[in-house]
């Protein structure tokens, strides 16, 4: 891996920490959860956490309060996130705490394109980019408005990171990968976060056609809960990404009145428990 202190930029990081894992030989680790989900400062110590226990790349949701592909454990954290007064500028300044003491980590923010346009896009893709941000993923901008985002982001320095889903046809997949960078994500299953387990064996037959289409890593979220199915995706694909189990971790201690440092030892121990099937996967 990249050392903590060789600073490495937008979409150079995210290429670096692949390639780093090519070199290893083995599939990375991609933990998704909610910025300031269930407070600010808790949640920004389990980022702070999530390296050292084993995840390769974070992706990091913008707060929102209508996170239309994502399951109920998601949409929970978000509606805890907001609660507890998180926003984009909160968001960001995590980022940025986050990247005094880690510089090789990338980080992906991935959510919505609502609270961007409200930010405003310039000003978002310049704040983002100052804070360390690597990448975005908008799951609700289509290939036909690359203009909206995609472009500007690529524009910026940063990774514009699309998913690709059962539903993404021959045909249609050449319009995805169009201005797609850093990694494409394919949704191992139909419909929202958290619900549902993958097929590994149909998984695989996708990750493969893709790959005849792109020379991008490819993860491969949705769905993935333990360390077994983590491991098994990991033998194929490039990355697993996990969020759901993650964000009911969260939720789940802070309801049950854990103290902060009870919640982020509860969380990167399941990281740690992820990671290590990632790396135990035969490839």
């Amino acid at each position: 891996m990249a050392a903590t202190g060789d600073v490495l930029v937008g979409e150079r990081r995210i290429a670096a920490r692949f390639a780093a894992l090519k070199a290893e030989k083995r599939a990375g680790l991609i933990t998704f959860i909610t910025a300031g989900d269930p407070g600010h400062e808790v949640s920004l110590e389990i980022l702070k956490a999530l390296p050292g226990a084993g995840a390769d790349v974070i992706e990091l949701g913008m707060p929102f309060t209508d996170p239309m592909a994502d399951g109920p454990a998601i949409q929970r954290a978000n509606l805890r996130a907001l609660k507890a007064g998180a926003n984009m500028k909160k968001t960001l300044e995590m980022v940025r705490s986050f990247r005094a003491g880690d510089q090789a980590t990338p980080i992906v923010l991935m959510g919505y394109y609502n609270p961007v346009h409200a930010y405003g896009v310039p000003a978002f893709l310049k704040d983002a980019k100052a804070a360390g941000v690597d990448g975005l993923i908008a799951v609700d901008v289509p290939p036909e408005e690359d203009q909206e985002l995609a472009l500007p982001t690529r524009a910026a320095g940063l990774s514009f990171i699309r998913l690709a889903t059962p539903t993404t046809d021959k045909k249609r997949l050449p319009k995805v990968l169009e201005n797609t960078s850093g990694f494409l994500y394919y949704v191992s299953l139909a419909g929202i976060t958290g619900v549902g387990a993958p097929d590994p064996k149909t998984v695989r037959v996708s990750v493969d056609e893709l790959r005849r289409a792109t020379k991008l890593p490819i993860a491969v979220g949705f769905g993935i809960r333990s360390a077994d199915q983590a491991a098994t995706i990991s033998a194929f694909a490039d990355a697993a990404v996990v969020g759901s189990v993650l964000v009911d971790c969260i939720g789940e201690t802070a309801a049950g009145g854990k103290k902060p440092a009870e919640i982020v030892a509860s969380v990167t121990a399941l990281t740690r428990e992820l990671a290590g099937g990632v790396r135990r996967a035969s490839r």
